[in-house]
């Protein structure tokens, strides 16, 4: 069993905010699981798989341009945005273990 969570983060009044780019992480690792046979997921990821399947053409526009992207760039961390984007650039699986996650 494998679980994904787009856990969003907080607007600056502490509110929380949606996080486009935690949705198209989640999509793209569906997306890559679907690609290698597995048929059985939730309608959810299924949906991230599909926003991401949307956005891959212009990932990286989509990416910088949504809030925290803005935020990122703003902050002079564009090349963080770049290296986010890097896909299949790790082989490391973290594996969650009690209370901790390790290399799996």
């Amino acid at each position: 069993m494998v679980a994904l969570v787009a856990a969003g983060e907080r607007w600056g009044d502490g509110s929380l905010r949606p996080a486009l780019e935690d949705l198209l992480g989640a999509g793209a690792v569906v997306a890559a699981l679907q690609a290698a046979g597995l048929e059985d997921v939730s309608p959810e990821a299924s949906a991230a798989a599909a926003v991401y399947r949307d956005a891959t053409p212009r990932l990286r526009e989509t990416v910088l341009s949504c809030s925290s992207g803005r935020e990122l760039v703003e902050r002079g961390f564009a090349g963080d945005v770049d290296i986010a984007l890097e896909l299949d650039s790790s082989s490391a699986v973290p594996v969650l273990d009690g209370p901790r996650f390790r290399a799996g």
